[in-house]
C-alpha cells in the first residue's frame, strides 16, 4: 500500500523539480488555470441569474430563523441586498464546480496528479464544505442569533438593517463551509513534507488553544456554550486531518 500511495501522492516533489527544468509546464498550468477561472465567473454569473428568482423566498427564509424586524436604510439598500443573496447562491450552487475547476487545472503543471486524485480531493472538498455550511445553518447560527437578541429589553427593540443580516448569514455559512476543509488542508501540507502527523499530533495543545482563538473570533456570540459548538467540530476535524496525514501522508523523510 505504501508503494501505491506514493505513486498516487509523491506527484508534488516530482512536479516541483520537473517545473524547475521544464518552465512551460508553469505556463501550461497558468493558462489552464486562467481558463478555469473564466468558467468560473461564468458559471457563477449565470447560477446568480438564476438565483435572483430565489432571493426573496431565501431572504424570508432565515429571517425566519432570526425573527427580528428587517429594515432598509436606504432606497437601494433592499435591492442589493437581494443582490447579495443571488450572488451567494450563485457561488454556493457552483461550488462543486468551482473546486473541480481548479483541481482540474493541477494536472497541466502536475501530470502525475492523476483522475483518481483529483476525484478523491474533489469529493472531499465539496462534502466537507456543505458539512460546515449545514452544520452553521442548524447549530451555530440559530443558537447564536438567539443569543445575541436576548440582550432585547423593554427599551429596546432589535431592528436589523437587511444588507448586514445577509451579509452576516452568508458570512458564517461561507465561513464554516471553508473552515470545515482543515481535514484536507492538513493532508495536502502533509503531502507536501511542511509538517508531519508525529510532529503535528505532539503540538495538540497549541493545537486546541489555536482552536480556541479561532472560535472565539468567528462566533457571533461571546458566551462559552456557543464558541464551543464551533470549537468542538474543529477540534474533531483536526483529528480526523491528524488520522488523514497518518494514512495518506508523506512516509519518508518524516520527523
Amino acid at each position: 500500500m505504501g508503494d501505491n500511495e506514493d505513486n498516487e501522492f509523491g506527484f508534488i516533489t516530482r512536479s516541483a523539480e520537473r517545473l524547475r527544468e521544464n518552465p512551460e509546464a508553469l505556463t501550461a498550468f497558468l493558462e489552464s488555470l486562467r481558463k478555469s477561472l473564466i468558467r468560473i465567473a461564468v458559471s457563477v454569473l449565470c447560477c446568480s441569474v438564476a438565483g435572483y428568482v430565489f432571493a426573496q423566498p431565501i431572504l424570508r427564509y432565515f429571517h425566519s430563523i432570526v425573527g427580528a424586524e428587517l429594515a432598509a436604510y436606504g432606497i437601494p439598500e433592499a435591492f442589493l441586498a437581494l443582490l447579495n443573496v443571488a450572488f451567494a447562491v450563485g457561488v454556493f450552487v457552483c461550488i462543486p464546480h468551482i473546486i473541480y475547476e481548479i483541481l482540474a487545472a493541477i494536472p497541466a503543471a502536475f501530470p502525475s496528479f492523476s483522475r483518481k486524485s483529483v476525484f478523491g480531493f474533489w469529493f472531499m472538498s465539496v462534502f466537507l464544505f456543505y458539512a460546515g455550511a449545514l452544520f452553521c445553518r442548524y447549530v451555530t447560527l440559530p443558537y447564536g442569533v438567539k443569543f445575541l437578541l436576548s440582550f432585547e429589553g423593554e427599551n429596546i427593540e432589535a431592528i436589523i438593517a437587511v444588507r448586514k443580516f445577509v451579509s452576516f448569514c452568508m458570512l458564517f455559512l461561507f465561513g464554516f463551509g471553508l473552515i470545515f476543509e482543515l481535514p484536507l488542508a492538513m493532508i495536502i501540507v502533509g503531502r507536501l513534507g511542511l509538517v508531519s502527523a508525529k510532529k503535528l499530533g505532539r503540538a495538540r495543545r497549541w493545537a486546541v488553544l489555536v482552536i480556541s482563538i479561532i472560535a472565539a473570533v468567528l462566533t457571533p456570540t461571546p458566551d462559552v456554550f456557543n464558541m464551543m459548538l464551533m470549537a468542538v467540530p474543529l477540534y474533531l476535524l483536526f483529528e480526523v486531518g491528524l488520522l488523514g496525514m497518518r494514512l495518506w501522508g508523506k512516509k519518508r523523510g518524516e520527523g
